[in-house]
């Protein structure tokens, strides 16, 4: 299913490249490779997924129009795919996403729902939006075509890896419900396993890190409060846990200080933008070498929109004083 869903997406997406700074290696003690993600269509990973599942719908059901639930990334991402498929798109999303977020899905076409995550239920309000079913639900992680397309960043890794004389490496991904972790790990069983994937979380939403000690879903006792909204999910998903439990190694969480360290350091030393979500990996790969056993590192930079102002803060606080 991985490799049909890249002979879909692969005409269509940027193959992102890797990246590195002696800098970055000096912080962290390892080599670092930094996966740019960010610099995907809609600015983040989540337009693999989108457009493997979107293109993988017969006639009628793209007549029936496509419905979601994100944050912001996959919401960009579905509505990039559907109007490029002439498919219609309605979007839930929390109203506490970032500004750009919310303003660059309506721009793409989409039906834009809010909702307050802190005391409502997306499912429900889905249910409201969609009483019928009569629009197809494409959820952001746990569905097989979306983890089949984020697959396809590990086929590139594979690739690069090769092309970079990587023979073994830590892949490092910021992880939310695990769609592209799992879709990742997935995909490097078959074409490197020497290369083990770690899922990267935000501290207190470090759903996945605990599922992996207990064996079981955990899930998150909060739903907002942090910069961190890409990778902000109430536990891992049915479908992805199971794979992840399988091949990834321990989760490893960060703060959200080290998450804008990361982003600010992205810049300063790669010249990319990632959003603080997006930068949980690296945060990890850089600060948290203690708990990485490779010499390699790869780290899944997996989405840039961030507020200017949120940016701009994070500049001011950790950038370079030279």
């Amino acid at each position: 299913m991985i490799k049909d869903a890249y002979e879909r997406i692969a005409p269509h997406a940027r193959r992102t490249p890797l990246l590195t700074s002696p800098f970055l290696d000096e912080i962290a003690k390892r080599r670092v490779w930094v996966k740019a993600e960010c610099l995907q269509h809609t600015g983040s990973f989540k337009f693999r997924g989108a457009w493997a599942a979107i293109s993988a719908l017969n006639y009628e059901e793209r007549r029936r129009g496509v419905i979601t639930f994100s944050s912001g990334n996959h919401a960009q991402g579905i509505a990039l795919a559907a109007m490029r498929h002439s498919v219609s798109s309605t979007i839930i999303m929390p109203k506490d996403s970032p500004r750009i977020k919310i303003e660059n899905t309506r721009a793409l076409g989409a039906e834009v729902v809010l909702y307050d995550r802190a005391t409502e239920d997306r499912s429900i309000i889905e249910e409201k939006v969609n009483p019928k079913k009569s629009r197809i639900l494409i959820k952001p992680y746990d569905d097989h075509q979306v983890i089949a397309g984020q697959g396809s960043v590990g086929i590139e890794v594979a690739e690069q890896s090769i092309e970079n004389n990587i023979l073994n490496a830590e892949v490092l991904v910021c992880s939310g419900g695990g769609g592209l972790a799992s879709g990742i790990a997935l995909t490097l069983e078959k074409l490197n396993s020497n290369m083990q994937v770690r899922t990267a979380e935000p501290n207190e939403f470090d759903d996945i890190k605990r599922s992996l000690i207990s064996g079981k879903i955990e899930q998150n006792t909060k739903t907002s409060g942090s910069l961190c909204d890409a990778v902000l999910t109430l536990s891992p998903g049915e479908i992805t846990f199971p794979i992840l439990y399988r091949l990834c190694g321990k989760g490893i969480s960060v703060s959200e200080e080290d998450a804008l360290r990361a982003m600010v350091l992205a810049f300063e030393r790669l010249r990319i933008v990632i959003e603080p979500g997006g930068a949980v990996a690296l945060a990890a790969a850089l600060f948290h070498g203690d708990e990485l056993n490779q010499d390699d590192v790869i780290a899944v930079a997996t989405g840039g929109n961030v507020d200017a102002e949120v940016f701009n803060n994070a500049l001011a606080q950790y950038g370079s004083k030279s």
